[in-house]
């Protein structure tokens, strides 16, 4: 009856814990499963992230920043000219200049709307193209007036002002717009075009009488009015929008193109070269343009590549060539400080298996440009991925805490309310085991008091009733184990009388009989008093001393005949072999297993007994020509009671002599153990050695 409540037991606290773990596995797989899909998911995004920064930094306008690495933390103005990812631009034609500055990104914009103005200074890639900085820029304007040909004054037309700080100089030019013939009034072409022709301009403000011829410039105005309205309107005063193309003349530079064997372009010095353009309404007033207005937007540079990195992907950008060579820029991305997750989450995130995911992520491209190769090292960072997957891992540890709550209250209810009251038997019976160990063996355990008609009533009366048997049983063992002990008594007293006598019949020590006789008086001394054979044997105290083995085998080889074993050989030296023993229960040892190697061996065989010298150890050897020992007894031969044949009990076999033969071994601090050779049996005993007697 009361096996059925631990079955239960065991059955739903195996159920309970079966079903949380199979919660937490769930919740494993799924936060596993993103974790794969999250993996996949920015292994796409790296790669499309990878192919927009190349093909950002391949346009025009992304070589022009791979060409222009100082750019990056710069200020807008004053302007610096720029290496443009073309040999040259085509100055004089409007559509060509327009588009060239445009592919190229170089434009400096100021201000937002239809005032807005721009602006690109830069320079060629090719040195062949001549020593020339490029001026391209747009701005709002009224009706163009061009300068009277042939006349001296220069401020009564628009005009462009434009100089150039380097290397200590100031180079500056004052260009009149001159309109050409085809936008004279009356022409059918709209709009205005004109050449800027361009006068040296000392520091004085005083200008040459005669134009630089090297100095080409162009300015354009559109016929069409920035107000659509006003367009519509056809007023003849509106602002419009004006382009320019200018290219200034550079003799430092075309000095040091023709002074070096290989020309060194583009020139080192760029970025501490200022140009500054101002377009002026004729007269007095204000600049219509100034490149040095404050409020600049600079063009693209390498670090615009910033916002498309994640947060702890880093690019490294270096120009091709020697391993020492810099890195012109390191771009990292952002770190994302909003999203916070739990550490012990991340670190389970981190633990979770997916392949291929604690490989480094890194990505390299090339990109070709007109001065040489660029290299591109994109790495990530899967530290986005896993803060992502932490507010899933949040999201779904609420759902797993609720389920294990769900569980946990479960099984408390079913443990407070069934299993309560059986813990409280298991105790008892606890109790019980404890009280059998101690004392006499009687259980001393009142279960009165839980006696009744319930379940635990029920089963503290059959525990009851189970005590008392067991108390009734215990004493009927205690009376027979007294009176075999009173047994053994009688039976020593009244054999050891007559053995008294027999040793003052043979009383040398020499006489075999003496010898066999005291060994008899031995047994019984140590059977004398127990209540067992075996504990007889295991509680025997040995009288241990030096003891020549040598000898002593030889002696047991020769006398085996007289103890009914025949044809014993001993194989040894002739030197002593001193060995830890007491020379009776030794000898016991030796006569139980020649014994049974006597009821083992074929006939006609002998049994050889060898001696061998160890390390600190003397090892017998005795060997019979026979049977082997059967497998399932091999590890229980030396076990008290255990014998191989068959009818024991009947023929008088108790099954103890090799029990003894063990038992007597250890107590001497030796070993016997059983071998099964090719042709027979061989038992090992092994003897602690010492030095002489």
């Amino acid at each position: 009856m009361q096996r059925v409540p631990l079955r239960l037991r065991a059955f739903f606290r195996a159920a309970f814990a079966l079903l949380a773990l199979a919660t937490v596995a769930l919740a494993f797989n799924v936060l596993q499963e993103e974790k794969q899909l999250g993996w996949r998911s920015y292994q796409d995004g790296f790669r499309k992230n990878q192919a927009q920064i190349v093909a950002q930094l391949r346009h025009p306008t992304g070589q022009l920043a791979l060409l222009n690495p100082g750019v990056r933390g710069a200020a807008a103005t004053p302007l610096h000219p720029l290496v443009l990812p073309f040999s040259a631009i085509d100055f004089d034609d409007k559509a060509k200049a327009q588009q060239a500055v445009e592919m190229a990104g170089c434009q400096v914009r100021y201000g937002s709307g239809e005032g807005d103005a721009t602006l690109c200074v830069a320079v060629g890639n090719n040195p062949l193209a001549g020593g020339f900085i490029y001026t391209v820029g747009s701005f709002a304007s009224g009706e163009l007036v061009a300068r009277v040909p042939g006349s001296t004054d220069l401020a009564a037309a628009h005009r462009a002002r434009v100089s150039v700080s380097m290397r200590g100089q100031t180079l500056r030019w004052l260009a009149p717009f001159e309109a050409a013939v085809d936008t004279l009034p009356g022409s059918a072409t709209p709009g205005t075009k004109g050449r800027l022709t361009g006068f040296a301009e000392d520091d004085a403000g005083v200008t040459a009488t005669r134009p630089v011829r090297d100095f080409r410039g162009w300015l354009w105005q559109d016929g069409r009015c920035l107000d659509a309205a006003a367009t519509a309107a056809e007023t003849a005063d509106c602002p419009k929008r004006s382009f320019f193309s200018i290219r200034l003349p550079v003799e430092l530079f075309r000095d040091d193109l023709l002074a070096r064997p290989r020309p060194v372009w583009p020139p080192a010095d760029l970025d501490r070269i200022d140009v500054h353009v101002q377009l002026l309404p004729p007269g007095d007033g204000p600049p219509l343009f100034d490149s040095d207005r404050p409020g600049a937007t600079p063009p693209f540079a390498l670090a615009d590549l910033a916002p498309l990195l994640l947060p702890g992907e880093s690019l490294r950008i270096r120009k091709a060539g020697a391993a020492s060579t810099p890195d012109l820029i390191v771009l990292k991305g952002a770190e994302d400080s909003s999203q916070t997750s739990s550490p012990w989450l991340n670190r389970l995130i981190r633990q979770l298996p997916v392949e291929g995911y604690d490989q480094p992520i890194e990505a390299r491209e090339s990109i070709a440009t007109p001065l040489g190769r660029y290299e591109l090292t994109l790495t990530g960072d899967l530290r986005g991925v896993n803060r992502s997957l932490a507010v899933v891992a949040t999201r779904v540890s609420w759902f797993v805490g609720a389920m294990l709550a769900a569980i946990v209250a479960t099984w408390l209810a079913i443990e407070l309310s069934m299993i309560r009251r059986i813990t409280l038997l298991t105790r008892r019976a606890a109790a019980v085991s404890r009280g059998v160990k101690a004392g006499d063996g009687l259980v001393q355990l009142d279960l009165a008091d839980l006696r009744g008609s319930d379940e635990l009533g029920l089963l503290a009366g059959v525990l009851g009733d189970l005590l008392q048997r067991v108390n009734d049983d215990v004493k009927r063992e205690q009376i027979r184990v007294a009176q075999e002990q009173d047994q053994w008594h009688a039976v020593g007293h009244e054999i050891m009388s007559p053995l008294q006598s027999l040793m003052a019949l043979h009383p040398s020590p020499d006489d075999a009989s003496h010898r066999y006789l005291g060994r008899m008086q031995q047994a019984l001394r140590v059977l004398y008093g127990s209540a067992s054979p075996s504990e007889a044997f295991q509680s025997a105290t040995l009288q241990l001393q030096a003891l020549d083995v040598q000898a002593f085998l030889q002696h047991v080889a020769r006398n085996a005949p007289d103890a009914g074993i025949a044809d014993v050989v001993f194989i040894g030296g002739d030197a002593p072999v001193w060995v830890r023993a007491d020379e009776y229960s030794l000898e016991d040892v030796v006569l139980h297993v020649l014994r049974n190697a006597d009821r083992h061996r074929h006939a006609g065989t002998p049994i050889t007994i060898t001696l061998a010298l160890g390390e600190g150890r003397a090892l017998v050897s005795l060997h019979n020509q026979g049977e082997p020992i059967a497998a399932e007894l091999m590890e229980r031969i030396f076990e008290y009671g255990v014998s191989d044949q068959p009818d024991a009990g009947a023929l008088g076999h108790r099954g103890q002599g090799l029990f003894v033969a063990r038992t007597y071994m250890a107590k001497m601090g030796g070993t016997i153990t059983a071998h099964n050779d090719a042709d027979g049996v061989r038992f090992a005993l092994s003897l602690e050695r010492v030095s002489s007697a």
